[in-house]
């Protein structure tokens, strides 16, 4: 009877214990490919990901009409707490989040506080006419509407699929 030849899709080793210079560049590697995924390791104690989403708010970008729109999400925060800046192709959102949490009862009392500021800076692909931009804050929601310039409307060319 003919041997039947195996044929793997990953090839697996057998595991053993990594020496701390293995273990280190292991961690190197791991870093620069995923640069936030060790924020909750035991090196950073105190820092959690959780805190630190919780600070960085969640953006959205895309064109609407003859608009670039950036929405961020930004709960539990005031308009006054909230700076957008647009300096020629880049926009910038940044602000410093306070958030206090005081319980008293008869025999129970808990105080927690968390601050954070953040900011946020992404390169635009259009060209915008920055004295013409709008900023609304409703619900924990920043909505930024960046027309823009006729140049930039005019370079935009529909392609058909053949």
């Amino acid at each position: 009877m003919p041997k039947k030849e195996s044929k793997e899709i990953v090839k697996t080793e057998p595991s053993r214990a990594l020496s701390p210079f293995e273990d280190m560049e292991r961690r190197f590697e791991d870093f620069f490919r995923r640069p936030f995924s060790m924020l909750g390791h035991s090196w950073m104690p105190g820092m959690r990901l959780s805190e630190i989403e919780e600070i960085s708010p969640t953006v959205d970008i895309f064109e609407e009409g003859n608009d670039v729109v950036v929405k961020a999400e930004l709960p539990g925060m005031k308009k006054e707490e909230i700076d957008v800046n647009v300096k020629n192709d880049m926009i910038t959102i940044s602000g410093e989040k306070k958030k206090e949490e005081k319980v008293e009862k008869k025999n129970y009392f808990k105080m927690e506080r968390s601050y954070g500021s953040f900011s946020r800076s992404f390169r635009l692909t259009s060209e915008v006419q920055s004295d013409k931009v709008k900023a609304t804050f409703k619900d924990g929601i920043l909505e930024i509407r960046l027309p823009k310039t006729e140049e930039a409307k005019q370079k935009e060319k529909k392609i058909q699929i053949q």
